[in-house]
């Protein structure tokens, strides 16, 4: 399996973990998310992902000006993403625990 197909599993939550953390504008977001192994990454990825929560309701954006350029759309959590990152936590874990026991079996058996 490649590794791009589990990531755009966890993509979101990670997405919404990052946000989390404070206003953040697009570039900034995949910069955060390639210093912790995103490394792959790219605009064409992560734009539509954050659309989708927008719509969703998950974040809202503001535009404001940059001091380097053309102005920057900004993210910020909502309650209902704030939510959702708790959802997404609980199932990670979740996950996270079946495939460790499922592996440590199978690491026994060797």
């Amino acid at each position: 399996m490649k590794q791009s197909q589990l990531i755009k599993g966890v993509l979101e939550g990670c997405v919404l973990a990052t946000i989390s953390q404070g206003e953040v504008y697009g570039y900034q977001l995949i910069q955060a998310l390639r210093q912790h192994g995103f490394d792959s990454l790219v605009g064409g990825t992560l734009y539509p992902l954050l659309a989708k929560l927008e719509k969703n309701g998950a974040v809202t954006s503001v535009i404001k000006p940059s001091p380097d350029g053309p102005n920057r759309k900004y993210y910020t959590l909502t309650s209902a993403g704030l939510t959702a990152l708790h959802a997404f936590e609980q199932q990670w874990t979740q996950l996270k625990h079946h495939t460790d026991q499922i592996l440590a079996e199978v690491q026994s058996n060797d």
